[in-house]
């Protein structure tokens, strides 16, 4: 639902014409006003809040007014959006970029520097508190607005639990040696074909959903390149490789792609998901959620997972862009903020988020837990070539975890020697 394939051959091929992209900026500038074009997701719920925002800017704005759509069909979003910037027609503003897409995006010329803007770093860091540190381009500068992120934990079955004799309401999932235990109780009973069944395809983001949000907790919250150097060869790294590789070689993972919903369909009792899993799941499944685990397990309160945020870019072919920087904080004002969670129970990527919107969790305690996640959220690096190093990374993670072709301390080695290869490029 959550997660669009980014294909690094589309991004790639639009970087060809990254000078098209770059002389059409030109004609903008961080003075100009003037009506603007923005793009938006095509889910439901996001539609909904995009069309009331645009509704509320342009009645109090009659000579400022914005053109909004859907962004257009394509293969993933961020293949749209890689060409648009490659013919020099993107819209002003895209609330659905991916941040690992921003540092190609950047490098093709498509991106506005936000910095630029007088009150645009101060805007920002005020919004978003220390989050917003991890979406910093290399440059020290942003060149996305943090928006919003779905925190991923673990969702758990309660039935399923119950049925295979296990405590659903005090689950032990903390620790790699209870999560293990558990899968193996599960499994064993018949209840499940699998414990948990994360995708085992190939394509580059899906060590998002497996690997990276556990390597994020046991790390206390350190992303994948930290100052140009890979971070995961290490005691950490190794943890967590040989965790998963233990759940795959047990049959506790399956290593086969399931065709539907494998959580939703009761083949597997647990999922690594976000805050939309209340939604998709909430009177289907009798469902629990507890933080991911780690190596000697630590208390939800302290536990980092992974964003899974999207974020907005402002695109160099706007021609107003001073129009385009007071929608983007208007649209992620205090106000159309609670509007957006109200509508979509999606994170806004604000500090004191659960403080500032007191009512809404009070009035949706499911969510509360993924309000207080969202403090401690790790993001993609914001580095060169980011989709190429998630692809080597995955694939090597495919070969020796998920089938157990090669020790897992060689593949996080090689993985992390390609990675600081890519990075310094």
């Amino acid at each position: 639902m959550r997660r669009r394939i980014i294909t690094s051959a589309a991004l790639g091929a639009a970087g060809l014409l990254a000078l098209a992209a770059c002389t059409a900026g030109e004609e903008g500038g961080t003075e100009s006003r003037g009506d603007i074009k923005i793009w938006y997701s095509n889910n439901e719920v996001e539609i909904a809040w995009a069309e009331q925002m645009v509704e509320a800017w342009n009645a109090d704005n009659p000579d400022e007014q914005i053109e909004a759509q859907e962004i257009p069909a394509g293969s993933s979003s961020e293949e749209v959006i890689g060409a648009a910037i490659a013919a020099g027609n993107a819209p002003c503003l895209v609330y659905n970029t991916s941040p690992a897409a921003v540092p190609q995006f950047e490098r093709q010329g498509g991106l506005v520097n936000l910095s630029e803007f007088d009150d645009g770093d101060g805007y920002i860091t005020e919004r978003s508190g220390d989050v917003a540190e991890q979406y910093r381009s290399a440059d020290g500068d942003f060149y996305q607005m943090p928006w919003k992120s779905n925190p991923v934990v673990i969702f758990y079955n309660k039935d399923l639990f119950a049925q295979a004799g296990l405590d659903p309401e005090n689950p032990p999932l903390a620790t790699h040696d209870e999560f293990l235990e558990t899968s193996r109780t599960l499994v064993a009973s018949g209840a499940v074909q699998h414990a948990i069944w994360p995708a085992p395809t190939s394509e580059f983001f899906q060590s998002w959903f497996d690997f990276y949000p556990l390597y994020a907790a046991q790390s206390g919250g350190r992303q994948l390149i930290e100052d140009g150097e890979a971070t995961f060869d290490d005691e950490n790294g190794q943890a967590v490789a040989d965790f998963w590789a233990t759940m795959y070689a047990e049959g506790l993972a399956g290593q086969e792609a399931y065709n539907g919903d494998a959580f939703a369909d009761a083949q597997s009792a647990m999922s690594i998901v976000g805050p939309w899993a209340i939604s998709v799941y909430g009177e289907d499944v009798n469902w629990g959620a507890v933080p991911v685990p780690t190596a000697d397990g630590i208390d939800a309160s302290e536990t980092y997972t992974f964003s899974d945020a999207k974020n907005v870019g402002m695109f160099t072919a706007c021609e107003n862009q001073a129009t385009a920087w007071d929608v983007l904080k208007f649209s992620t004002s205090e106000e159309q903020d609670g509007i957006w969670l109200e509508e979509t129970g999606q994170m806004p990527l604000r500090q004191d988020l659960t403080e500032t919107y007191a009512d809404y969790f009070a009035a949706n305690p499911a969510y509360e837990a993924f309000g207080d996640q969202a403090n401690r959220v790790v993001e993609v690096p914001n580095v060169a070539n980011s989709v190429e190093i998630w692809q080597e990374f995955r694939d090597r993670y495919s070969e020796a975890v998920i089938f157990g072709e090669g020790d897992t301390a060689s593949f996080l080695s090689d993985a992390a020697e390609q990675a600081n290869e890519l990075a310094a490029e």
